[in-house]
């Protein structure tokens, strides 16, 4: 693991403003396509050194709940922790496209040691009901939980701004909300399973990102909508609110919080790479409480070659950072002190989760 990954940004993006930011600086804009056009034109460089598939460390004891796991690189994260011999949980919306990927996985197997220990549960990122179900199911085993991987994510190119049954935008809630709510209120699993990891797989295109905590939706018409709009400033405010949580959790409680980069090319079992890594490296947590200790403005985020990196200039912005969590707290139905109070094994009341589907 490497040390400290250092930025020039950090201190002068962190600082107030008098005036509010209503988006990018150009300069802010262009190095964030720069970062973007040399991940997709040196990926294959960059990453050369990583071996095909990664090898794992000893997994043996971890379980692990893998969002989005029927395609992409969750399919190829699920099946690799599983072969590795993890306890492995798809949290999907299809469960009986993830059961049969499991059956063939288990037929392809055989012979090579132990039966795969791999199971569905339902998860609907479209529906925060979906979300706060599967996480009152999941807690209600009271067994420990060691690695969640936020990995299930949208990005609807070239299509018309659409609103999941929450009203908020699909990209906002799928790549972002979603998976904080889940987060936040799988704490008392992961304090189960101290130490223990949140990993969020993000995007290389949160460097052209911008969230404004007044339109998260994108409804306003001070920026006009697109994909890339929708899609970039939700990776951004993933990166914004693991900041905050990063933050909040006390070293006691064991839990590391990292977003990771897949990369924008190769196959899946080369984009998995970065995600296995940070779920499973030993040297994570020890890197996480380092940033914390320094008092880092922002999480671990681990390069698609499975190296740290800074996040965008813009995430390190504190003040905004803050502003998401806040805002994100609000807009999935949680009080300001939920964190608090489950690591203190209060139970905490969510305005999600009664609904019907």
């Amino acid at each position: 693991m490497a040390t400290k990954p250092s930025s020039s940004s950090s201190s002068s993006s962190s600082s107030s403003s008098s005036n509010k930011k209503q988006g990018l600086g150009w300069i802010e804009w262009a190095r964030g396509w720069l970062c973007v056009v040399q991940e997709m034109l040196f990926q294959r460089i960059l990453a050369s050194h990583l071996h095909n598939p990664l090898p794992l460390p000893p997994v043996n004891d971890l379980t692990c709940i893998v969002t989005g796991s029927t395609s992409g690189i969750g399919r190829e994260i699920s099946r690799q922790l599983a072969e590795a011999g993890a306890h492995v949980v798809m949290a999907v919306r299809n469960t009986s496209a993830a059961s049969e990927l499991i059956q063939k996985w288990q037929s392809e197997w055989i012979g090579m040691g132990l039966p795969l220990n791999i199971e569905v549960m339902e998860l609907d990122l479209l529906s925060l009901d979906s979300v706060v179900r599967f996480a009152n199911s999941w807690n209600a085993r009271s067994g420990p939980l060691h690695v969640l991987i936020n990995n299930a994510g949208i990005f609807s190119i070239g299509e018309p701004q659409r609103f999941s049954k929450d009203q908020y935008e699909e990209h906002m809630q799928v790549n972002h909300l979603a998976p904080a709510l889940l987060s936040i209120l799988l704490l008392p699993s992961l304090i189960r399973g101290s130490p223990s990891r949140i990993i969020n797989v993000n995007s290389i295109m949160h460097h052209v990102g911008f969230v404004d905590t007044e339109d998260m939706n994108v409804v306003s018409g001070k920026r006009k909508y697109t994909s890339l709009v929708g899609y970039s400033s939700s990776k951004l405010a993933q990166v914004m609110f693991s900041n905050a949580l990063h933050r909040r959790l006390p070293a006691e409680a064991g839990i590391s919080v990292v977003c990771v980069s897949p990369g924008v090319v190769h196959t899946n079992v080369v984009s998995s790479r970065s995600s296995l890594f940070s779920a499973t490296d030993p040297q994570v947590p020890e890197y996480c409480e380092l940033l914390k200790a320094d008092d880092w403005p922002v999480c671990a985020f681990i390069s698609q070659d499975c190296r740290p990196t800074n996040p965008s200039e813009e995430a390190h912005n504190v003040e905004t950072s803050y502003k998401v969590w806040e805002k994100t707290l609000e807009m999935i139905g949680l009080p300001s002190d939920a964190v608090e109070k489950l690591l203190d094994g209060q139970e905490v009341p969510c305005r999600f989760g009664d609904g019907q589907e």
